[in-house]
């Protein structure tokens, strides 16, 4: 098993690598310019000041973040406060899946429109899916990017773990029998599907699919 019991799945933001953050012409403003425009900030509060140096950087966990020096970082109320502001930013947003097991990412999505938001869905354990029929996985440096040309997201996938899903949505399969049949913990096949579902990588099968993965 690549992924043993008892590994936390982390939630990961970070900004763009064209995206910058500015101060404004005051203090109480901060600019955030990528590649549609830019946006402006009245008045952030630190949390969300600090927020987005972080993810400037690269992938943070928002409630460390969001959790003042001292506290525990559950950060709870914190990010009650930094998500209005980066669920506002989404289309500048790279939303990144890992595992506190020290080896890397599992995937990362970027978005590749101005109107993409992104949000994990939980997929019905018993619905049947698969891939949209115009997928398509291309190697890259970082892992294998895949895209469709309804999503306005690309999804990389960075590990193995994660292809090891994808390939699972090759032919209909429901999200329990995938979780079954995969050698990881439940809650990372789980959450890895969320990501390709929110990313529009997952589609539901077509009746006849269905049928025949009752019947089987």
């Amino acid at each position: 098993m690549s992924i043993s019991t008892g590994h936390r799945v982390l939630h990961l933001w970070s900004l763009c690598e064209d995206v910058v953050v500015e101060q404004g012409e005051n203090r109480n403003e901060l600019v955030v310019k990528g590649r549609w425009g830019t946006e402006r900030i009245d008045r952030p509060a630190p949390e969300v000041r600090e927020a987005l140096r972080r993810m400037e950087l690269g992938p943070v966990l928002l409630a460390n973040v969001a959790s003042r020096p001292g506290e525990p970082t559950s950060g709870a109320a914190g990010c009650l406060l930094l998500m209005p502001v980066v669920s506002r930013l989404s289309h500048l947003v790279v939303r990144t899946l890992g595992v506190d097991d020290l080896k890397g990412p599992l995937l990362s999505v970027s978005p590749l429109a101005p109107d993409a938001s992104f949000a994990p869905v939980r997929l019905p354990s018993r619905l049947p899916v698969r891939l949209p029929e115009d997928a398509a996985l291309t190697p890259q440096e970082a892992g294998f990017a895949l895209e469709t040309p309804a999503s306005p997201h690309q999804v990389v996938l960075h590990r193995p773990e994660a292809a090891w899903v994808v390939g699972m949505l090759a032919w209909p399969v429901t999200p329990d029998a995938a979780s079954a049949a995969l050698p990881l913990p439940p809650e990372v096949t789980e959450e890895i599907l969320a990501y390709l579902a929110a990313a529009g990588m997952v589609a539901p099968a077509n009746a006849e699919e269905c049928r025949r993965l009752r019947a089987g």
